[in-house]
């Protein structure tokens, strides 16, 4: 039978290694210069174990956006990639977790927009209830996970 102290030990390798493993997981962020809500995602990330990498591409955001198969329904501020996905706005890291686990065949991740309360938009007390939406590779899309407002 196994002790208390032996599956806490256990329970604490286990997030050690997951953690270990995310924080291994680069993500490139293509942004605008200046814009605080893009590095205020990029905090999440890091804080959830990602490492990202930001560059500022100005203009051409809009053009790698098309380029990446994103619809132009699902646009945000900002455009990251990660392990051959490609992922728009304001996404929690959880759902980019749950993304890289289960690999589906799809372009990424969206939440369209910049909702109150998503990671990056998370300021004050209150937040808009928002999805995030899996973009498969025919253009159309399928709701991932949903957020409440509170």
């Amino acid at each position: 039978m196994f002790s208390k102290t032996k599956l806490l030990i256990g329970a604490v390798l286990l997030t050690t290694i997951t953690t270990a493993a995310t924080a291994q997981t680069a993500i490139h962020v293509a942004k605008t210069r200046g814009c605080g809500c893009c590095l205020a995602w990029m905090d999440r990330l890091s804080d959830a174990g990602f490492s990202p990498e930001g560059e500022n591409v100005g203009g051409a955001l809009v053009r790698l956006k098309m380029d990446r198969g994103i619809p132009v329904s699902m646009f945000s501020c900002h455009t990251a990639t990660i392990e051959g996905y490609t992922i728009e706005g304001h996404v929690p890291p959880a759902d980019i977790t749950r993304l890289l686990e289960e690999r589906p065949d799809a372009i990424g991740l969206a939440v369209p927009g910049m909702p109150i309360g998503s990671p990056g938009m998370d300021f004050g007390d209150g937040s808009d209830a928002y999805d995030v939406f899996l973009i498969k590779k025919d253009g159309s899309t399928e709701i991932f996970s949903s957020y409440p407002a509170s």
